[in-house]
């Protein structure tokens, strides 16, 4: 696993939920859920309903969310979310 890869950052209206170094996303996609890896080409798409998971050095976290949208370029994501559950 390349760990570091990808600098993630999830944030909510609240607050910033995590900002880091990671080497995968999982993300719960409209049409279909789809995987960020490092060097995925430029992306803007909306998020639904279900999981999001990311892995880094130290393991893996996950996250369920009512939806929001996903900004992916030059190995920078922002996930802007509605709401945590």
């Amino acid at each position: 696993m390349n760990v570091g890869n990808i600098m993630l950052e999830i944030l909510s209206p609240e607050k910033t939920i995590f900002k880091g170094a990671v080497s995968r996303i999982y993300i719960p996609g409209k049409k279909d859920p789809f995987l960020i890896l490092h060097n995925h080409a430029p992306i803007i798409s909306s998020i639904d309903k279900g999981t999001i998971k990311w892995e880094f050095e130290e393991g893996e976290q996950s996250l369920i969310v009512d939806g929001g949208f996903i900004e992916a370029g030059n190995n920078n994501v922002t996930i802007c979310i509605e709401t945590v559950k």
